[in-house]
């Protein structure tokens, strides 16, 4: 596995410390974050899961804990938009560069806006996919926020 990623030069690019933490990807798992939270041997809410969605027919990212469901009424109103909805894998493969499974809000081809789950900031350090299936990087949230400029919001149900 390659540890060089469009993820991993981003987060270089910008100077942030960070680990790698490969794992045993499983692609036929019921939820991937939870499946990388178990094989990493840490509580899923550390893990954070990309999830790529429309805001008003544009592109998106929500960053939330891997054991939670994103509330799109939520991530709406933190992106100041009237609707949001799940983005069409195809499309945030194309979107991102990046595929299902390995898509990380690092690096890809076209920053959108980002918005983190505000509880993930009170982890010391998080796991957030580093762009490729079975890769994940570890660093501190706020480092997240920046490198991002993302907003935070509680965008949770």
């Amino acid at each position: 596995m390659s540890q060089t990623t469009r993820a991993t030069q981003f987060l270089k690019q910008q100077g942030l410390s960070f680990t790698l933490h490969a794992y045993d990807y499983d692609p036929h798992a019921d939820s991937i974050g939870l499946a990388a939270a178990q094989a990493l041997g840490v509580p899923p809410a550390r893990v954070l899961k990309t999830l790529m969605v429309l805001a008003d027919g544009k592109p998106a990212c929500a960053v939330i804990p891997s054991d939670r469901e994103v509330s799109m009424k939520k991530l709406a109103a933190a992106l100041d938009c009237k609707t949001a909805a799940m983005m069409k894998p195809e499309e945030a493969e194309r979107i991102t560069g990046y595929h299902v499974g390995g898509i990380s809000p690092f690096g890809q081809k076209k920053r959108p806006p980002v918005v983190l789950e505000i509880t993930a900031l009170a982890q010391e350090r998080v796991y957030l996919n580093g762009g490729q299936r079975g890769l994940q990087v570890q660093m501190a949230p706020r480092d997240i926020v920046r490198a991002l400029q993302a907003a935070t919001a509680a965008i949770v149900s």
